[in-house]
């Protein structure tokens, strides 16, 4: 004991208390926080769950992150703003990546990180009174979408995996919030879109299930990824430890979410309290069970990718889309930050 304690006893004890208490004064933290700017791909629905779920059950705090989400407004802006820089990190299609740094060789590096749709949501929807069954049957049929849409854009390889020429179809190119009305009219006997988007909005506008020929991408032999968490290169390099944060807190989510999407989707209308909660509960469940819970996310796990089907699915993209380059599979997707495998095993084996 030194002097000082020794004739003042409570002095040690008052000292730490008061070293204590500093650390709770505005301004004062044992570590800072570091900010992540996080860009969705579409407005806040029922497939942004695990993201805001994460964010609001505090597990991205606990991995020492301040995650800013946003809404969007499509892949091609989530992935533009993470490249400038207004993002660090963002939610996006894959194959618009692909595009992306293809078309930007020399451009600001940025790459997949944590894939979520195992397979890409796109999807043939088909009026059945059209005569549309199967592939074959739209030979000579209308088919509508924006240009910007995955299935427009990817058709050829749908196309080629289907013994369909190419051409065979005439297409619309057509505003986005028009495309379900025109099928829903027989303005056109076929649309592609993203199967938990455009099922739902046919619905809404009174065409049934049973009216449809739904032909999923990935069940008629389009071995493309859909969206996956993106991320700036010189921010990950910079603050690799916040993206192994991020991704370990999205993973933990994204179970949560699989095990109780109705609680999940309470997080969505807490950032939007408008939004129709049983719709977008059925959305989220229509995407889980589609894109999400897959038979090689069951084996290998949520969140990684396959080294040859990437391959495969770039050299794709590149030959569907007319790129001028072919970026390598390293530049599309890195592995490096994942959770280990074992906390990526969400999903029941696969039989």
């Amino acid at each position: 004991m030194n002097a000082s304690t020794a004739v003042f006893p409570g002095l040690k004890r008052v000292a730490l208390v008061g070293a204590t208490a500093l650390l709770w004064l505005p301004g004062v933290s044992q570590a800072e926080e570091t900010t992540i700017r996080f860009q969705l791909d579409w407005r806040f629905e029922g497939p942004s769950a695990p993201f805001l779920l994460a964010e609001s059950r505090g597990y991205f705090a606990e991995e020492g992150l301040d995650v800013q989400i946003d809404s969007g407004s499509g892949s091609a802006g989530a992935i533009n703003r993470v490249a400038s820089g207004a993002y660090e990190m963002g939610f996006g299609d894959l194959n618009a990546l692909v595009e992306f740094l293809a078309e930007n060789p020399d451009g600001p590096g940025i790459s997949g990180v944590y894939i979520v749709y195992d397979g890409t949501p796109a999807a043939v929807f088909a009026r059945k009174d059209s005569g549309i069954e199967t592939p074959a049957d739209l030979a000579g049929k209308t088919i509508a979408a924006p240009a910007f849409d995955t299935g427009y854009r990817a058709w050829g390889i749908f196309a080629a995996a289907n013994d369909l020429a190419a051409d065979a179809v005439e297409w619309q190119n057509v505003d986005p919030t028009l495309r379900e009305t025109l099928l829903t009219r027989g303005d056109v006997d076929a649309i592609t879109g993203f199967y938990f988007t455009s099922l739902l909005n046919l619905e809404e506008r009174g065409m049934s299930e049973d009216e449809l020929t739904i032909m999923p991408f990935p069940e008629y032999g389009v071995p493309l990824y859909g969206n996956a968490i993106i991320v700036s290169e010189s921010f990950a390099n910079e603050n690799p430890e916040a993206v192994q944060g991020f991704l370990r807190a999205f993973n933990r989510a994204l179970g949560d979410t699989l095990d109780d999407p109705e609680a999940a989707i309470e997080y969505v209308r807490e950032r939007d309290s408008l939004i129709d909660v049983e719709m977008e509960t059925r959305r989220l469940k229509l995407a889980l069970e589609s894109v999400v819970d897959t038979p090689d996310a069951r084996e290998y796990g949520v969140g990684g990718v396959d080294d040859e089907r990437l391959r495969d699915a770039v050299a794709l993209v590149a030959k569907a889309y007319d790129l001028p380059t072919l970026p390598s599979p390293s530049q599309v997707f890195d592995s490096r930050f994942l959770p280990p495998i074992d906390e990526r095993m969400l999903l029941p084996e696969a039989e």
